[in-house]
This record gives structure tokens, C-alpha cells and sequence, in this order.
């Protein structure tokens, strides 16, 4: 059984024979050379000319994604009064106040995909970094998860908003949807979030921004794409 996978994925890797290609051509190979029996993730890899390691370089950010994510998001907001009614009415799936976050502390609950939090409630939210930091969970203002408008924010996330961020290597690592999906609509989710990136650019970020953009499915081999797509998406 491992000989067989270890084959599939060398003769995958062996599909990828140009130095760079077109992302609607680096969708297709993809598709061509899919072999795992479940809907793949596709991912986008970007490597940045960005040291992360000084605040003034960080590159982080969320876009919507034009065609989701192929699942819809599980979202909780811890808020008070007419905002849980809000949070309730706008879709989300977990909502509660304080009790939420004793919850969080004492059980280590992260059954959620997104946490949202009103201005307010921040005070004992921020007791709750150690669970939720490691995870990504945290909520933050820069990335529109403290907020007075949830009823907004939640319907953004159940609509396929995403978060990006800069790892300590100067990646980016996005999923743009599900290998099932029309290869149009993986074009679209990741120019979108190309453009989303190139907009996202440092002032104090020098020399080439864009290093090297990679395509690939959780099973599939990492396409190499052209430079010239991080041009194409930064004019859109």
C-alpha cells in the first residue's frame, strides 16, 4: 500500500515538468494528476521578500474569497445583549457571553473554525490567549474578529473569508478551494488572494516582494507558478 502511494505521488511530481506555469494551467495539471479518493484541498504558497521579524514588515490580512471554500465555516461570537441576537440572526453557530469563555479556559473547547468578540467583551477574551493563540483563534481588530458589527462579520466568514498571514519563513500558506471545483473558480479564489497579498505589501518591505508562488493539493506535487500571475493579480 505505501509503494503504491509512494508511486502515485513520484509519478505526480513527475507531471510537473516546466520551471513555471500559468495558474489555469498549473489548475489543470493538478486536476490531470489527482489520484487520492477524496476531495483534495488546493493551496497556495507564497514566498515573500518580507523579514517578519520586524513589525513594521508583517504582512497580514483576510479577503473574501469569491467562490468559498467548498465548507462552510463553524463560527461562535461571544457578545452581550441585542449583539447575540445579531450573531444568532446572522448564521453563527455558537453564541454566548462570559460563560462562553469560562468554557474556552476551563475545557480547552475549540470546536469553531472563527471566534468573533464585541469591543467590549475583549477584557476577558484576552484571558483566553494561551487556548486560542496557538490555534489561530484569537480574535483581533485587524482582522475584522473584534467588532461591534457581528451580524457582518459572521455572515463574511460563513461567505468564505479568510485569513492570511506571513509565517516566521516569510510564507503565506492559503487554501483556495477544493480540487472538485470548477477550474475557473480556483483561478478566481486564488487571484483573489494573490491580489489580496500584493496589496498587503509593507512600505518598509525592499527588493523583490513576490519570491515564488506554488500551487498544490494536500496529495498532489507543488506547482511552480510564473511570475507574471503575481502581475496579472496585483492590477486587479
Amino acid at each position: 500500500m505505501a509503494t503504491k502511494v509512494a508511486k502515485n505521488i513520484a509519478k505526480a511530481r513527475a507531471a510537473v515538468t516546466k520551471p513555471a506555469y500559468p495558474l489555469p494551467e498549473a489548475v489543470s495539471l493538478l486536476k490531470q494528476v489527482k489520484y487520492a479518493k477524496f476531495d483534495e484541498t488546493v493551496d497556495l504558497t507564497m514566498r515573500l521578500g518580507v523579514d517578519t521579524r520586524h513589525a513594521d514588515q508583517m504582512v497580514r490580512g483576510t479577503v473574501v474569497l469569491p467562490h468559498g471554500l467548498g465548507k462552510t465555516k463553524t463560527v461562535a461570537v461571544i457578545a452581550t445583549g441585542d449583539r447575540q441576537k445579531e450573531a444568532t440572526e446572522a448564521g453563527a453557530d455558537f453564541v454566548g457571553g462570559e460563560e462562553m469563555v469560562e468554557r474556552i479556559q476551563k475545557e480547552n473547547w475549540t470546536d469553531f473554525d472563527a471566534l468573533i468578540a464585541t469591543p467590549d467583551m475583549m477584557k476577558v477574551v484576552g484571558r483566553l490567549g494561551k487556548v486560542l493563540g496557538p490555534k489561530g483563534l484569537m480574535p483581533n481588530p485587524k482582522t475584522g474578529t473584534v467588532t461591534v458589527d457581528v451580524g457582518a462579520a459572521v455572515k463574511e466568514i460563513k461567505a468564505g473569508k479568510i485569513e492570511f498571514r506571513a509565517d516566521k519563513t516569510s510564507l503565506v500558506h492559503v487554501p483556495v478551494g477544493k480540487l472538485s471545483f470548477d477550474p475557473q473558480k480556483l483561478v478566481d479564489n486564488a487571484t483573489t488572494v494573490i491580489s489580496s497579498i500584493v496589496r498587503a505589501k509593507p512600505s518598509a518591505a525592499k527588493g523583490k516582494y513576490i519570491k515564488s508562488l506554488t500551487l498544490s493539493s494536500t496529495m498532489g506535487p507543488g506547482v511552480p507558478l510564473d511570475s507574471a500571475v503575481a502581475d496579472a493579480a496585483g492590477k486587479h
